[in-house]
């Protein structure tokens, strides 16, 4: 668990350091809202989608070439699913590294386009039992990848819209012990502001 988190950041602050000098830096708080949609590969279990919520520091680099710029946070990230009635209770740290290009009326209000990847740190419980034989497990860790606009005004206020769009297994089932092949992904609609200093 150190292991990948040391490899995360270490990621982060190679970004850090590749920034040319000429890039202007914003350190900030993000935070907002997520609605849960748990896909599965099988129509055999029932889920539903529920609402949860991110905060943590972020910082947002502005290249020399107009409109460029890259973001990174550390987000506490809470999401929800319910899965045959259970509710699935899924606590990470994410770090989400975008690209971004922004246009618009430069200080006072701008739009701007952000994809980039996000990797994930399973911070809270892994294992949650559905039935009496049937178990779900969440990975340690997860990639995602986040597709995003969103406005800026005076500077300071970033309002943004995002698609997290999960690669990979979010989690796995298993019947009496024998795991099963069922594909499962917690990709999510997410809602949020951000202040920079």
């Amino acid at each position: 668990m150190m292991k990948k988190i040391f490899t995360v950041l270490s990621v982060a602050a190679l970004l850090l350091v590749a920034t040319p000098s000429q890039a202007q830096t914003s350190f900030g708080i993000k935070g907002g809202f997520n609605v849960t949609n748990m896909s599965l590969s099988s129509d055999v279990l029932n889920s539903s989608n529920r609402a949860g919520f991110f905060i943590g520091p972020t910082v947002k680099f502005t290249l020399p070439i107009v409109g460029l710029g890259v973001d990174v946070a550390a987000l506490y990230d809470q999401r929800e699913a319910k899965l045959e009635g259970v509710t699935i209770d899924q606590k990470s740290i994410n770090i989400p590294i975008n690209a971004r290009y922004t246009f618009g009326l430069g200080d006072a209000a701008g739009l701007y386009l952000a994809a980039g990847p996000q990797f994930g740190i399973n911070v809270g419980d892994e294992n949650f039992k559905l039935l009496n034989t049937e178990n779900y497990q969440l990975k340690k860790t997860n990639f995602s990848i986040n597709l995003g606009a969103g406005v800026t005004m005076l500077s300071h206020l970033e309002i943004g819209f995002n698609y997290n769009i999960a690669l990979g297994k979010t989690g796995e089932f298993s019947w009496n012990n024998v795991r099963d092949e069922y594909d499962t992904r917690n990709n999510a609609w997410q809602i949020s502001a951000a202040y920079y200093f």
